[in-house]
């Protein structure tokens, strides 16, 4: 049931009406995702400034029992940020929330509020000479607390972890309007329960991430960067265990590239081949504060043992920028492909030849002529399992066998104790399937969180649990 007039009026009036959207054509950006994917409907869009007007706003949604679905960048990929379009959840935008607050380059952490831009952050610890290093391709756009609650994980998890392990301390608003300020520095506080890692990775759930105290780093004075032609998955595998041994632990970054995808954004991006010649499967490796030729050690070691047949190295700065440009311009590659049924999936490492070689058979018994676009974080185990319509088939009617392809891809997933979801959250997209993959055990402990900190069920109902709609609609 969408929210009375005199419930939005009160909720209007906290931020101003200036910040309190009606006009339909002015909340239409954060009514939709960049996929076009999910789309909905909203009576209200808040913006608050401060975490007392955020406490403000959902002391009176809890009192109304008004659904509240928190935004940050917008950038996320299952539609957890994006209200349904039964047009009665209030959306509540961070965007004016964006401050940094504090740099500290003896403790190493800076202090930001959650609307803080991810690469502002970046921005603010390299003018004091450190490093965040969260690093994602949506950097530019997604925000600090939508980071947290989808505990995002990026390009550096194999040296640097995900978000959760960059986070110090939150300040979160609850349900009924208290403020929780734990935003603390310290690195070691063992009194009782840890309550910052119960909001992180909750996509507002639980509470609404105001600001946070994030982990910074020495920045490395230099980088070797290769862009890396291997002839099978398992060849990038053991050269991922090669680099790690021969470079003291000192890799930063490894993707896998199907060349398909290298193939994509080459023909969509007009990015250049960064080799001579074309190769099944590609590495982009980085390393940190190496040995001075370090990279071309290990690409000469790795060749006399048959894992690489070619290999480029970052000259300059400006060629390090667009290898990894390549990387990040192949999901939006897919696009003028046709339609791309997606998959953020992890396995372990070890395991990640296999499950790509088991996945390709199912999924080719299930639509024969799909084109596989692999690629992502083979250093942590996540890839990005996508697959593009066969040349000529209908787009609709490929798109329509998403659950289907989804039953398949996941039951592989499964067999190796992987998991469905590696970085980019549950959302609406896969909260159906908690079931499937969560014992009742766990999903008995979620929904007792979910009814200790929301009872009245406000904050982005039917997100991550499944079946938990507001009880007011």
């Amino acid at each position: 049931m969408t929210p009375p007039p005199g419930t939005l009026d009160r909720l209007a009036a906290v931020v101003g009406e200036r910040n309190a959207i009606r006009d339909r054509a002015a909340m239409d950006g954060y009514m939709r995702e960049w996929r076009q994917i999910w789309v909905g409907r909203s009576p209200l869009v808040l913006r608050p400034a401060s975490a007392d007007e955020v406490s403000r706003i959902l002391a009176i949604a809890n009192e109304t029992r008004t659904a509240i679905v928190p935004q940050a960048g917008n950038t996320g990929l299952c539609g957890g940020q994006i209200p349904t379009d039964e047009g009665h959840e209030v959306v509540l935008s961070l965007d004016r929330m964006n401050r940094i607050l504090d740099v500290d380059p003896a403790d190493n952490t800076i202090t930001v509020e959650a609307g803080a831009i991810l690469k502002s952050v970046q921005d603010a610890a390299d003018a004091q000479g450190r490093l965040f290093p969260l690093s994602l391709a949506s950097e530019g756009s997604c925000r600090i607390g939508g980071n947290l609650s989808t505990n995002a994980g990026g390009l550096n998890v194999i040296a640097y972890g995900n978000t959760r392990d960059l986070c110090l301390g939150l300040e979160v608003v609850l349900a009924d309007g208290r403020v929780w300020n734990g935003l603390k520095r310290l690195r070691k506080d063992n009194t009782g329960y840890d309550l910052r890692d119960i909001f992180i990775g909750a996509e507002g759930t639980l509470g609404i991430i105001t600001a946070a105290v994030m982990k910074l780093f020495p920045k490395p004075r230099r980088q070797e960067t290769g862009f890396i032609a291997v002839p099978s998955p398992q060849a990038a595998v053991d050269l991922l265990s090669l680099a790690k041994d021969m470079s003291g632990n000192r890799v930063v970054a490894f993707e896998l590239i199907a060349d398909i995808a290298l193939q994509f954004a080459i023909r969509h991006a007009g990015v250049r081949h960064p080799l001579a010649a074309s190769s099944a499967w590609y590495v982009l490796a980085e390393l940190a504060d190496p040995v001075p030729g370090a990279m071309m050690a290990l690409l000469e070691a790795a060749m006399e043992r048959g894992l690489v047949t070619d290999g480029a190295l970052a000259q300059s700065d400006s060629q390090r920028s667009a290898f990894w440009a390549t990387r990040e311009l192949i999901s939006e590659s897919q696009k003028p492909e046709g339609g791309s049924i997606k998959h953020d999936v992890s396995v372990p490492v070890s395991k990640v030849p296999q499950f790509l070689a088991e996945a390709d058979a199912a999924v080719s018994r299930l639509i024969p002529g799909c084109r596989f676009v692999s690629f992502g974080h083979l250093g942590d185990g996540n890839i990005h399992y996508n697959i593009s319509q066969p040349t000529g088939m209908d787009k609709h009617a490929f798109l329509d066998m998403w659950d289907a392809m989804n039953d398949v891809v996941f039951e592989v997933v499964g067999r190796f104790n992987g998991s469905i979801s590696a970085e980019h959250g549950i959302g609406r997209l896969k909260a159906h399937r908690m079931v499937e993959i969560k014992s009742p055990v766990e999903l008995g402990m979620m929904r007792g969180l979910k009814q200790m900190f929301d009872p009245n069920n406000i904050l982005n109902p039917g997100r991550v649990l499944p079946g938990d709609q507001n009880r007011s609609s």
